[in-house]
């Protein structure tokens, strides 16, 4: 595997300057504007065949070696999140409740790194690497919306790549995992029917919020009793609501949650049991309930072959960095429906350092990363592409 690190080391300060940009100027899903502006014209000064609007704000950017050979897909998601940062630093986010918090400015910066350092080696590129800037993944509808514009044809990739910086790892080792790497999720929606009443004379109704609350608490058995212990999978409620006043019960209430698990039969287990539960509890409360599941995304799964000549090429061209092979995590990524279509590698690239305080988890308001993780992803993910295009 060829090394980029001393090319990637002269990007060291536009890297850094794109990153805190983008950061400074976030946008939330599908309304990445700015950002696809500034990257669609960076690939346009570098030579790339530009395409916009692509999954309505997604960038494609396509380089052409000097030779016929396999096609590349890069891919670096765009979006910010609704929160309001509260870092005092210099590149504090400019705009009202919107925040990069998961790092996909650091992403963005990255892939425009990998495509400046592969375009100044165009004539020894034997095939093509197709840079793809995704809107939305924070809601999870941005890669259906490429896919569905074509982004996976014309030309069809024949590998996948990309990475998220990690807050869970400390700068200075990577993560590249073989299989399920992130979560299948599944969202759920339920509403307990009852009969209300005033709040003094309970035995009058059938209490909905009672069920609920009933019906929250039989749920969490489920990973502990109907999934294997050395299988994982969650179930989360996240809201509930019902009722307008104190001394009212209400005639119904609505509950909210999330589903995840790696695999199509732990999936089924997770919602035949919560179906039966919410089912029975109800019953015996003499409500009723509605429960609606949704798909939101199906679990990211690596290549291991892939991910054994990634592990093997990090490790001999960067022996200063510590290469794993089993991080996994119940978070969730549309880069999974990519890497349904085309095998490749999700890696994570390690960004916290608890001694300068960048160890905040994603999605939290103080969220920021080691930008020494800046230069580490180009520098691998740099490598890992031209490891399939660069000229024997």
């Amino acid at each position: 595997m060829k090394s980029f690190q001393a090319e990637t080391e002269n990007l060291r300060e536009q890297l850094i300057a794109w990153r805190r940009d983008f950061h400074r100027h976030p946008e939330i899903a599908f309304e990445e504007t700015r950002t696809a502006g500034i990257v669609a014209q960076r690939l346009n000064e570098l030579g790339l065949e530009v395409q916009t609007g692509v999954g309505k704000t997604g960038v494609v950017g396509i380089l052409e070696g000097a030779a016929d050979g396999p096609t590349v897909l890069v891919r670096a998601d765009m979006d910010a999140l609704p929160i309001q940062e509260v870092n005092d630093v210099p590149y504090r986010s400019e705009k009202p409740n919107t925040m990069h918090a998961c790092g996909h400015d650091a992403h963005t910066a990255i892939a425009l790194g990998v495509a400046t350092l592969l375009a100044q080696h165009r004539e020894q590129l034997a095939g093509r690497v197709k840079f793809v800037f995704q809107p939305a993944e924070e809601i999870g509808e941005g890669a259906k919306a490429m896919i569905d514009d074509g982004v996976l044809t014309y030309p069809t990739p024949d590998v996948a790549v990309g990475l998220h910086v990690w807050n869970t790892l400390p700068v200075g080792q990577v993560a590249v995992t073989d299989g399920p790497a992130m979560a299948g999720v599944d969202s759920f929606r339920m509403q307990i029917t009852g009969s209300g009443g005033h709040a003094a004379e309970p035995q009058q109704t059938r209490d909905p919020v009672i069920a609920a609350a009933h019906i929250m608490t039989a749920a969490q058995t489920i990973v502990s009793r109907n999934v294997r212990a050395l299988d994982a999978a969650v179930v989360s409620f996240t809201r509930m609501m019902g009722g307008d006043a104190f001394n009212v019960i209400p005639d119904s209430v609505e509950l909210w949650g999330t589903l995840r698990n790696f695999s199509a039969e732990i999936r089924d287990i997770l919602i035949e049991r919560l179906g039966q539960i919410a089912q029975g509890v109800a019953q015996g409360f003499e409500c009723t309930v509605d429960l609606e599941i949704a798909r939101t995304l199906p679990p990211l799964i690596n290549d291991s072959n892939i991910g054994e000549r990634l592990r093997q090429g990090f490790a001999s061209i960067r022996p200063d960095l510590t290469v794993v092979d089993d991080l996994r995590t119940m978070g969730a990524e549309d880069m999974g429906l990519f890497l349904r279509a085309v095998p490749g590698v999700y890696f994570f690239v390690g960004s916290a350092n608890s001694q300068r305080g960048f160890d905040f988890p994603h999605h939290h308001p103080r969220f920021d990363i080691d930008e020494e993780a800046l230069t580490i992803g180009t520098s691998l993910l740099t490598s890992a592409v031209a490891d399939y295009v660069w000229s024997r």
